[in-house]
């Protein structure tokens, strides 16, 4: 079963490192004739050549190239909004921060309807005001959906809210940008990681790379103020990623819901369990994670079960 590889072993990301040429080299494959040189022909006598490592590898650096567009298409149009702000504060409609194209497909004219509305105008009188900042930046609100496209989702991680220390939110749940603290849930989760599957302990809290791989990393309340816990709870974001939840559940099949946690167990109810998995644990809290989070092993119970419906399997060694 994959997961994370001994120091022995190569990892998708080692191979890639290595120059396009050498990767190939034992893959290669006899002069094509003129007859058979066409771009189309070669291309696909190219792709029949590669190993299911490099086939996920490309697969995954195709998924982070859109992740980063979807990301500078919204940090452009923050850009654009604060330079034309009163001192500096500019604000944009929360309807054009989520541009990944496949949920807006499968969540049409969501943001249109009356609680978003409402909650539009909540979000930019908190952010307008300017009194205390808001997190995560706007670019970064839906980064969760933008990074992970619907199409493209195998696991599901629910948290409460974003971080509301400076610096520390990023829109991934639980995850904090490079050079930020590792905070103390993600360090339990990372102790975890070691013993379910002998991951190596990494010193960034980044979780980019299980998102891009299809691990959808979503809060239930996507804002919040600084130093205030569950400042935006109850505005209308639980609405919005309820209904992100129950579309998943709805339109796909196979998914692994994580729930760690009473607050994210609730949300069970969204999930049709006949046709996905649900693993439910405590908090990986400070104060909570020796009450069952250690030795849960939904690290490799995950990997098991997506193996077993024919998915690849999340590389979780960061």
């Amino acid at each position: 079963m994959k997961g994370c590889p001994s120091s022995s072993s190569r990892t998708l990301m080692d191979l890639f490192k290595q120059p396009a040429a050498k990767r190939l080299k034992r893959h290669s494959s006899p002069p094509l004739s003129p007859s058979s040189s066409s771009s189309k022909d070669a291309s696909s006598l190219s792709a029949s050549t590669l190993t299911s490592e490099e086939r996920l590898k490309m697969e995954f650096n195709k998924a982070l190239a859109k992740s980063k567009r979807n990301l500078k298409r919204c940090s452009d149009v923050v850009s654009k909004s604060t330079s034309k702000g009163i001192d500096g504060v500019g604000y944009v409609k929360l309807k054009e921060l989520l541009v990944e194209e496949t949920w807006l497909e499968v969540l049409p004219d969501e943001l249109e309807k009356p609680y978003a509305e409402k909650l539009c105008k909540f979000v930019e009188s908190e952010i307008c005001s300017g009194s205390v900042p808001i997190y995560p930046p706007q670019n970064l609100i839906f980064n969760a959906l933008n990074t992970t496209s619907f199409d493209r989702v195998k696991a599901v991680i629910i948290g409460q809210d974003p971080y509301h220390g400076p610096g520390q939110a990023m829109g991934l749940s639980f995850s904090v940008p490079n050079g930020v603290k590792v905070p103390s849930s993600l360090v339990n989760i990372y102790k975890e990681l070691q013993q379910d599957l002998g991951c190596s302990i990494p010193s960034s809290g980044n979780l980019e790379k299980w998102a891009v791989q299809g691990v959808l990393l979503l809060n239930a309340v996507l804002t919040g103020m600084q130093y205030q816990a569950n400042s935006h709870a109850k505005k209308g974001w639980e609405l919005f990623t309820d209904a992100v939840i129950e579309t998943i559940s709805q339109k796909k099949r196979g998914v692994i819901f994580l729930l760690w946690g009473n607050y994210a167990q609730a949300k069970a109810r969204l999930v049709d369990e006949t046709k996905h998995h649900v693993l439910k644990a405590v908090h990986p809290s400070g104060l909570s994670a020796n009450r069952g989070f250690f030795g849960c092993r939904h690290f490799s119970r995950t990997n098991q079960l997506l193996e077993k419906m024919g998915t690849s399997p999340i590389d979780w060694q960061l």
